[in-house]
């Protein structure tokens, strides 16, 4: 069994929300990946905080499964974080709006992405990214997905003790993962 979405996809219907105001840039994304995956995509979005990573942005959740998600996922202010080292995914993230800076370690100079950039973190890899006031992607992950969960939960859970939104990640991405677990 293969992969629902495929990034080269992803990033060409990515392009399409740049430069729209917001709310007309998620929308305009989400009706055309409802087209393009019939059935696949959740149109309703539930936006709900997380902090990974010392970072702290926001997401929505329009598919997830047990080895891929696809999110919007950003902050209207700045934020500063670790990516996170995932052993077994790959992520890609599609920037539509914002700049982003990333540097791995050992590189002395950032990587500047900006609009219609692609911003790929391979298995094993990790790098510390910090949003430039403000910045949202299109946010696609491949693999063992809940082993993402650990970093994803750790600081809600040790740090800001926001129960709430532990509580809402397991809810919101159960309830994708339940519904997709039996859907051919």
């Amino acid at each position: 069994m293969g992969y629902v979405f495929d990034p080269a996809r992803l990033c060409e219907i990515s392009k399409i929300g740049i430069g729209l105001p917001h709310p007309e840039m998620f929308q305009v994304i989400t009706d055309e990946l409802a087209r393009s995956f019939p059935g696949r995509i959740t149109t309703e979005p539930e936006w709900f905080f997380n902090n990974a990573g010392g970072a702290m942005g926001m997401l929505t959740i329009l598919y997830a499964s047990w080895k891929e998600y696809l999110i919007f996922f950003g902050t209207p202010i700045d934020t500063t974080g670790h990516s996170g080292r995932y052993s077994f995914i790959e992520d890609h993230c599609f920037l539509l709006d914002g700049e982003m800076w990333y540097y791995a370690a050992g590189q002395t100079e950032k990587t500047v992405y900006r609009p219609g950039d692609t911003i790929y973190l391979g298995k094993g890899q990790a790098k510390c990214y910090r949003v430039v006031d403000h910045a949202w992607i299109l946010e696609y992950a491949r693999g063992p997905i809940p082993t993402m969960l650990p970093f994803g939960l750790a600081d809600s859970l040790f740090s800001t003790l926001d129960y709430k939104t532990v509580f809402r990640t397991f809810r919101i991405y159960g309830r994708h993962v339940i519904r997709n677990t039996f859907r051919r």
